[in-house]
């Protein structure tokens, strides 16, 4: 009998020391969104940037390490996303508070802290944004198809993925002017070719180009340049909603590539169907999504 009380006291003590000194996190949440990896990876940087007093490093996809100030404390919620479907991933946050851990630890187990009611409010305030984030798109994945050749007029840009509307409507207008002024006849709907993505920095280089028929004679421009967009195979989504988070669907069509053993090209391609100038629903804003297939 002294044995057996003398381990479940060691037992005790042990736990209790990982418990107070080596347990990474103070407090856990987990949530579930009916979305993909990407978009909430994307959603939780975009709040970050919002909510002030904050910073966020990637690991990569799946993982990211944020450190939120309030008053004197500094909070770290490392970030862990899992997809568990085709339409759903689970969300694992632990928080830590880097100057009062071992306080919270001793304080949980014995009532609701303000710690706990700050992370829960926290928490909260994001999990609602990303649901009304996810209800203002909707994508759907068509499968294998084409990217059409076709020469068009572009401007090479680059920038943050969340930037890439934004230079769209800079250079919108100088572009379509440009056409009409020398007579060049259009041969399609406005195109964004991304030609690199890097996805650690969501940063990329991209051109926005306009399908024209081929003239005798190409009109000279400081900034507008010409090319002819190859025919590539390529897997195809439609995407409903605001441009400026079409990107959504990149990470859709890499998630469908690898479940269907695609071996696909980091390199999207999108054909914009409205006039985002109209206004109107953006639900009803059609863009097709293609990431081309490696031979």
């Amino acid at each position: 009998m002294r044995k057996v009380l003398i381990a479940i006291f060691l037992l005790i003590i042990g736990f209790l020391v990982w418990y107070i000194f080596i347990k990474p996190n103070d407090y856990i949440v987990t949530l579930k969104a009916k979305t993909n990896p990407g978009t909430i990876n994307q959603s939780i940087k975009l709040w970050s940037d919002n909510i002030g007093n904050s910073s966020i490093q990637q690991d990569d996809l799946y993982n990211l390490n944020q450190k939120i100030q309030f008053g004197d404390s500094i909070y770290n919620y490392n970030w862990n996303i899992k997809k568990t479907s085709d339409s759903t991933s689970k969300i694992t946050v632990g928080i830590k508070d880097l100057n009062h851990s071992i306080m919270n630890k001793l304080s949980i187990p014995f009532g609701t802290t303000d710690f706990e009611k700050r992370t829960k409010n926290t928490l909260t305030d994001f999990s609602k944004k990303l649901n009304e984030h996810i209800e203002n798109f909707k994508i759907t994945i068509e499968g294998k198809s084409e990217i059409k050749s076709t020469f068009c007029a572009y401007v090479p840009m680059k920038g943050k993925q969340i930037e890439k509307a934004r230079g769209m409507m800079k250079n919108y207008e100088m572009i379509s002017s440009f056409i009409v002024q020398n007579n060049v006849e259009l041969n399609g709907k406005p195109i964004i070719e991304i030609t690199k993505w890097n996805q650690d920095t969501d940063s990329i280089h991209f051109n926005f180009c306009y399908p024209i028929i081929k003239p005798d004679t190409l009109p000279n421009h400081t900034i507008i340049k010409y090319k002819q967009l190859e025919s590539k195979h390529a897997l195809k989504a439609i995407y409903n909603g605001n441009y400026i988070t079409s990107d959504r669907t990149w990470y859709a069509l890499q998630d469908y590539a690898k479940k269907n053993n695609f071996i696909i090209e980091n390199t999207p391609f999108e054909i914009f169907q409205n006039n985002p100038n109209l206004g109107g629903n953006e639900l009803k804003w059609v863009t097709e999504v293609y990431l081309p297939i490696k031979k």
